[in-house]
């Protein structure tokens, strides 16, 4: 379905205010590194969420909850393994990123195969 431009103007507004307060959280943890976790994903997360539930109902938005957690598994899949590589075989962060590609494949279309499918 294409999104008018009520939804997208919606969608910016509602992403904007949960960027801010999840930017505000960031920045008052402790230590600041937190501040680009807590700004980022989670924020559009549940601004996607919000907005899927009001335009396309609850059935839709849990597939779309259960696709995001699938692909979070993915995500921290392929981070440890950049960091395993990083840290263990003392390879750029670059070479780390692009060697670690297939781990995230791996991970992100078996998990929808066994969870998803």
């Amino acid at each position: 379905m294409r999104a008018t431009v009520i939804e997208l103007i919606l969608r910016f507004i509602l992403g904007g205010l949960i960027v801010s307060f999840f930017a505000i959280i960031g920045d008052v943890i402790k230590p600041r590194t937190f501040a680009g976790l807590f700004a980022a994903a989670p924020s559009v997360a549940l601004a996607t969420l919000g907005l899927t539930i009001w335009i396309e109902g609850k059935l839709y938005a849990a597939a779309e909850a259960r696709s995001m957690i699938v692909g979070a598994i993915a995500l921290f899949v392929y981070a440890i393994v950049v960091i395993h590589l990083i840290m263990n075989h003392k390879l750029h962060a670059a070479s780390a990123t692009i060697c670690a590609i297939p781990a995230w494949l791996i991970c992100s279309v078996g998990t929808w195969f066994l969870v998803l499918r």
